[in-house]
C-alpha cells in the first residue's frame, strides 16, 4: 500500500524561505494558470513535464520539495513522479494554492515575478535614471550623440527593436559598453520590452561607474508603442569586440560591485568542496553567450547567460536558499550577474583564477533522463512506416497525438495530429475520436515517450511512439501541417507575455505597466523577499 503523502503548512514555506534554507516550491500545473496567481517564489513546473526537467533544475534528491496545485488534482500523481524520480522529502502544500491565500499568503500574477519586483525595488531605492519615450524619440530625431542598447535575447531584439538599438544582452552590458560609446559624453539608453532588464542594465552601468550619461528607456518598447512611435523589426545589430584595455577597466569596476553585494570567491578548490556537500544544493553556469559556451566551457557548468540568469531566477534556480557559482572568461561578466543575485538574497559565487585551457568541453553537456515506464506494451514506429500507415489505413484508423509545445505545434505537426497536453491526457483522449490504433510524438519523442504507458491504459489500443519525433519525420521528408488546426487540450502550456509580439492591445499593455508599479508594495506585504539594494 502506497503510503500518504506529507503535507507543508503555509507557515511551514514561508519560515523556510524566511531563514533562507534550500526548499523548491513547486507549482505544477501549465505556465498560464501559473501566471495567474502564485506565491513569490514559487517555481513552475508543470507536471507532464516533470521527468524532462526535475533533474536538471533541482539537482539535489534530498531537497526538501512542496508541491501545489489549485484544485485539478494534480499535485498528489505530481508528487508521486517525483518521489518515483528519487526525491526522497517530497510534500504536498496542505490546501494547496488557496490554503495558500487562506493563510494569508501575498498572490503574484505574470511569470518571473522575483526579478521583476527585484527591479523594481532597485529603481524605488536607487533612483534609477529613466526617459520617457517622446524623449529619446527626441534625441533620436536631433541626431543627438545618443546610443540604445538593448538587453534582451536577441531573438527577443528581432522582433521587435528601438531605432538605432543594438543588441547587447544584459550580463554583456558592462563589457561591451566602454567599446560601443567610447566618448564619456555620449549618451546612453538601455531598453528591454517592458521595465525590468532596462532598470537593472542601466543601474548595472550606473554601479560600474561608466562615465557617460545613462538612462532606462522608461517602460520599455511598451512605453514606446503607448506614445504611438514606430518600432524597427528584423534588425540585426550587434556588439563587436572589445580591446583589453577596456576589458581590464570593466573587469576591475565589476569587481568591485561585486565586492560591495557581498559576492563571495571560490577556487577550483571550493568547486571540488560543494560537489562533495550532500545537504547543499549547487547550481553552476556559464554566464557568456551560448555561441561562448558551445566553443568552450567548464565541466559540469550549465549555459545560463547572465542578463536571463537575473531576469529568470525562478526558471533556473528553483530551489531557493542554494548556492549559485558563476563562471566566465573575462572577469565581468559573472562579477556583474553575481552582484544582483546576491542582492536578491543568493548566496552567490563568481569563480576566479581558472585558466582558459579549462573551458574544454564543447557543445550542449549531455543530460541524463530517466526510462520512461513499461507497465503496458508499447512499441517504437518509423517514419515511413506511419506515413505507410496513414496512406493505408481508413481516416480515423490512426490517431497521432502531439506533446509538443502548442507553439511548436502551430509552427508544424504531422497531418491530422492532435495537439495535447500530458497533463491533462484522459481529458484530451476524450476529446479524440476513438482509434483502433495512437500514435504519439513530440519534437523529439522525449517527452512523448513518458505519456505511451498512460495511452495505452486509457485507450486500451495499440500504442506506438514515433522514433525521431516531429523532427525525424521533416527529416525524411514527409509532408506537415500549420496552424491550430486539432486542439485536443487548450493552449495553457504558454502564458501570453503583455510585452511580447506586436499585436498586443494597449489595455493589456497599460494594464502590465500598471502591475509592475504596484510589485514593491506587495514585495512589502509578502515579507519573504530578503532583497537588499546596494
Amino acid at each position: 500500500m502506497t503510503a500518504p503523502l506529507p503535507f507543508q503548512t503555509p507557515h511551514d514555506v514561508r519560515q523556510a524561505l524566511l531563514a533562507r534554507a534550500e526548499i523548491a516550491l513547486l507549482d505544477v500545473r501549465e505556465e498560464d494558470p501559473f501566471a495567474q496567481a502564485h506565491p513569490l517564489f514559487a517555481a513552475n513546473f508543470p507536471a507532464g513535464r516533470l521527468e524532462l526537467e526535475a533533474w536538471s533544475r533541482i539537482p539535489r534528491r534530498d531537497t526538501p520539495i512542496v508541491v501545489y496545485d489549485n484544485g485539478e488534482g494534480l499535485a498528489e500523481p505530481a508528487a508521486r513522479t517525483l518521489q518515483q524520480l528519487g526525491y526522497t522529502r517530497v510534500a504536498l502544500l496542505q490546501g494547496g494554492l488557496q490554503g495558500w491565500k487562506d493563510a494569508g499568503g501575498e498572490i503574484f500574477i505574470d511569470v518571473n515575478v522575483p526579478s521583476k519586483a527585484f527591479g523594481e525595488l532597485v529603481e524605488s531605492v536607487r533612483h534609477t535614471p529613466s526617459l520617457p519615450a517622446e524623449a529619446v524619440q527626441a534625441l533620436l530625431d536631433s541626431q543627438a550623440d545618443v546610443v540604445v542598447l538593448d538587453a534582451r535575447r536577441f531573438d527577443e531584439y528581432q522582433t521587435m527593436s528601438i531605432p538605432t538599438g543594438i543588441s547587447v544582452p544584459g550580463a554583456e552590458l558592462v563589457l561591451r559598453a566602454r567599446a560601443l560609446a567610447p566618448d564619456p559624453a555620449t549618451r546612453i539608453i538601455v531598453n528591454c520590452a517592458g521595465r525590468t532588464r532596462s532598470i537593472i542594465g542601466t543601474q548595472s552601468l550606473v554601479n560600474a561607474g561608466l562615465p557617460n550619461p545613462v538612462s532606462a528607456l522608461r517602460n520599455g518598447t511598451i512605453g514606446w508603442t503607448l506614445a504611438g512611435q514606430t518600432l524597427d523589426h528584423g534588425a540585426d545589430r550587434r556588439f563587436g569586440d572589445v580591446d583589453p584595455a577596456q576589458q581590464a577597466e570593466a573587469a576591475q569596476s565589476a569587481r568591485a560591485v561585486a565586492d560591495r553585494a557581498g559576492v563571495r570567491r571560490a577556487q577550483s578548490a571550493d568547486l571540488e568542496r560543494f560537489a562533495a556537500e550532500s545537504a547543499r544544493t549547487t547550481y553552476a553556469f556559464d554566464v557568456r553567450t551560448p555561441e561562448e559556451f558551445t566553443a568552450g566551457h567548464l565541466p559540469g557548468f550549465r549555459s545560463a547567460p547572465g542578463g536571463q540568469l537575473v531576469q529568470e531566477t525562478d526558471h533556473s534556480a528553483p530551489v531557493r536558499g542554494a548556492r549559485i557559482v558563476l563562471a566566465d572568461t573575462d572577469g565581468v561578466r559573472a562579477n556583474m550577474s553575481a552582484s544582483w543575485l546576491a542582492q536578491m538574497g543568493w548566496e552567490a559565487w563568481v569563480l576566479d583564477g581558472v585558466p582558459a585551457t579549462a573551458f574544454s568541453e564543447r557543445g550542449a553537456p549531455p543530460q541524463d533522463y530517466p526510462e520512461p515506464a513499461h507497465e503496458s506494451p508499447w512499441a517504437w514506429v518509423e517514419p515511413a512506416e506511419l506515413a505507410q500507415w496513414l496512406q493505408d489505413t481508413p481516416p480515423g484508423h490512426t490517431a497521432i497525438l502531439d506533446t509538443t509545445t502548442s507553439a511548436n505545434y502551430t509552427l508544424r505537426h504531422l497531418p491530422g495530429a492532435w495537439f495535447v497536453l500530458r497533463s491533462e491526457l484522459a481529458q484530451a483522449v476524450a476529446r479524440i475520436p476513438k482509434a483502433q490504433r495512437y500514435v504519439l510524438t513530440c519534437g523529439s519523442s522525449l517527452l512523448a515517450r513518458y505519456a505511451a504507458a498512460d495511452l495505452a491504459r486509457l485507450t486500451g489500443a495499440e500504442v506506438h511512439v514515433l522514433r525521431g519525433g516531429t523532427l525525424a519525420w521533416i527529416q525524411a521528408g514527409l509532408p506537415l501541417e500549420h496552424g491550430a488546426s486539432h486542439l485536443a487540450s487548450p493552449r495553457t502550456d504558454r502564458y501570453r507575455r503583455p510585452y511580447e509580439g506586436t499585436d498586443n492591445a494597449r489595455e493589456a499593455m497599460q494594464g502590465y505597466l500598471d502591475w509592475e508599479f504596484g510589485l514593491v508594495e506587495q514585495l512589502g506585504r509578502d515579507g519573504t523577499h530578503g532583497f537588499q539594494v546596494i
